[in-house]
């Protein structure tokens, strides 16, 4: 065991302890205290671990950079579909499209599909191996890597550090 990776993971977890409970009463003290410890057997290794990839501090980082970039991206393509349904008259191009992902993890294309999915004018019909089949209210162009760009090039980029 790696006491200076333990004692991290541990203080580490006392500080989100006390961050949630917003209290110093002694029995929430103590109480964090056993939680933080059994966390931490558990966790030490893979919590701070040298290599970023598996380090779970950096990859935390990278799901908070996360979460605000796909709520801009959710907001904006709520704009765009509520413009198209106010004014019908605006053009759409619907279709599927079939858009490779560089990810590896099954986690990370499972993140990325719902992402897509959640954005609204898109829907993930199918993973298959590392392609996504993509329906899209408005294809914008024909050429894939803009189109990759266009719908998963923002999430891909920050999912590929969190997974």
């Amino acid at each position: 065991m790696n006491f200076k990776r333990f004692i991290t993971t541990l203080i580490i977890y006392f500080i989100f302890w006390l961050a949630y409970t917003t209290s110093l009463a002694a029995n929430e003290i103590i109480m964090g205290i056993i939680l933080s410890t059994l966390l931490s057997v558990f966790t030490y290794k893979s919590f701070s671990q040298k290599n970023p990839e598996n380090n779970i501090v950096v990859r935390i980082i990278n799901l908070i950079k996360y979460i605000p970039v796909f709520i801009i991206e959710m907001v904006k393509a709520n704009l765009d579909v509520a413009r198209r349904v106010i004014n019908p008259s605006l053009p759409i191009n619907p279709g599927i499209i079939k858009i490779s992902t560089d990810l590896k993890s099954d986690y990370a294309k499972l993140f990325l599909a719902n992402s897509i999915t959640l954005t609204p004018g898109t829907l993930t019909l199918d993973v298959k191996d590392n392609n996504l089949f993509i329906h899209w209210i408005d294809i914008e162009s024909t050429d894939k890597d803009i189109q990759k760009n266009l719908i998963s090039g923002k999430f891909e980029d920050l999912l590929g550090g969190i997974f």
